[in-house]
């Protein structure tokens, strides 16, 4: 089976983030589905102005080229008021801009998240799927990933101690390889 290169965003800075946690776990799990994930920063970006679409920040012009050179992408999301942080909303900007130079038109996507509460990520997943779809950004549908995070579930090195919540991921990674096969198979 052929291995995909997937550029992992994480929508989190913060350094404790449980989405960072879930992250790690997607890392270790990646490798069993024939995936290798590495991450695409975005905390060194500058806030996106079209005042620099004529000479692209060295950082932007690094992020944009890191999510072109990958087969696909996955984005870990968590939710703040109910849509996605700034910073990821940010990035995606910038991976968009200048006009006609969109870095995720055509790029294989799939998003997942995790959140200490009932729905783990469900509306800010909403919001991000309608932002890749202006993209053009082939999302993976189903299955979806919304975590519930609880104490332990995901250890700080990204070890998951709950065989079933492994089982889900490994299958969603899975099912990711699949998307990007089949997104990739359909180029023209």
């Amino acid at each position: 089976m052929t291995v995909y290169n997937a550029g992992l965003i994480i929508g989190s800075i913060a350094s404790a983030s449980i989405n960072r946690r879930l992250a790690s776990a997607l890392v270790k799990l990646a490798p069993q589905a024939d995936l290798n994930l590495t991450e695409i920063p975005i905390a060194p970006l500058p806030f996106y102005s079209y005042d620099n679409d004529g000479s692209i920040p060295a950082e932007a012009a690094e992020f944009k080229a890191a999510i072109e050179a990958a087969d696909g992408i996955v984005i870990v999301t968590p939710e703040y008021n109910r849509s996605v942080p700034g910073v990821l909303k940010n990035a995606l900007d910038t991976a968009s801009r200048p006009w006609g130079t969109n870095s995720f038109a055509g790029k294989p996507s799939a998003v997942i998240g995790a959140s200490v509460g009932a729905i783990g990520t469900a509306v800010a997943q909403q919001h991000l799927r309608s932002i890749l779809s202006f993209l053009a950004s082939p999302e993976l549908a189903q299955p979806e990933g919304y975590l519930q995070m609880r104490d332990g579930l995901i250890a700080d090195d990204g070890d998951v101690t709950d065989a079933s919540t492994e089982e889900f991921l490994l299958s969603w990674l899975k099912a990711v390889h699949t998307h990007i096969a089949k997104s990739l198979s359909t180029e023209v």
